[in-house]
């Protein structure tokens, strides 16, 4: 489902005299429908690049990424939305949500902007919301309002609301307590048994070690490790 070749980054900074930084160089790894893979490695090793890349925020120099056969490196902006709506979710560590939505519309979206029916993508979204704690009282609101720990947990059930064939997840578990936690790690579960095929950064060791199937140290594709 996720098939990632020869994958090069490195960045220019235009405002230190175009100074050339080598983040990653041959990074190669895939994911099959129902695997969790999740990234390692020490801060900086370039973890969190590879999940813009593979989100298509990014844009590699060289090798290829193929998501449900799309390749990234090479797609144009219409194939990349297409792919997000239908194919690759995304659990980042911030929600950004346009304000003064409410939050059972933030969460429902994903359906709707498939043709879901309402009462279904609602139905999800009230699901969601429950599991992960969000009193109802606040479903009608802006989630920009919430406590970090409550718009983390809406950012998640939006992530989920939608059975993607691939998902990303960038740190789920970081802050939530511990019911919370189990709900998330439970959903992961979920995802991987319909079949999705999931790639994450985990600094949660015993939740890595629960939900990923094979981990990828992405130390060994930095230019200085090879060196």
């Amino acid at each position: 489902m996720i098939e990632v070749r020869g994958l090069g980054k490195r960045f220019t900074l235009h405002n230190q005299g175009g100074a050339v930084i080598p983040v990653l160089e041959g990074a190669a790894f895939s994911v099959a429908p129902g695997e969790c893979v999740a990234l390692t490695g020490e801060s900086g090793a370039g973890k969190s690049t590879v999940m813009r890349i593979l989100y298509g925020n990014y844009l590699a120099q060289a090798g290829s990424v193929m998501i449900g056969g799309v390749d990234l490196t090479r797609a144009g902006p219409r194939e990349i939305l297409a792919l997000r709506r239908e194919t690759l979710g995304y659990v980042s560590q911030f929600l950004r949500v346009v304000p003064r939505v409410p939050t059972l519309e933030v969460v429902a979206e994903p359906l709707l902007a498939l043709g879901a029916e309402e009462e279904v993508a609602f139905g999800r979204a009230r699901t969601l919301l429950s599991r992960l704690r969000i009193p109802e009282t606040l479903w009608s609101l802006s989630p920009t309002t919430f406590s970090g720990g409550e718009q983390q947990r809406v950012n998640i059930a939006r992530g989920f609301a939608h059975a993607y064939p691939a998902l990303l997840l960038d740190e789920p578990t970081a802050s939530l307590d511990a019911q919370n936690r189990e709900t998330v790690l439970t959903l992961i579960e979920e995802a991987k048994a319909g079949g999705a095929a999931i790639v994450g950064i985990f600094h949660d060791l015993e939740a890595r070690n629960r939900v990923a199937d094979r981990e990828v140290d992405v130390s060994a594709f930095t230019p200085r490790a090879a060196a």
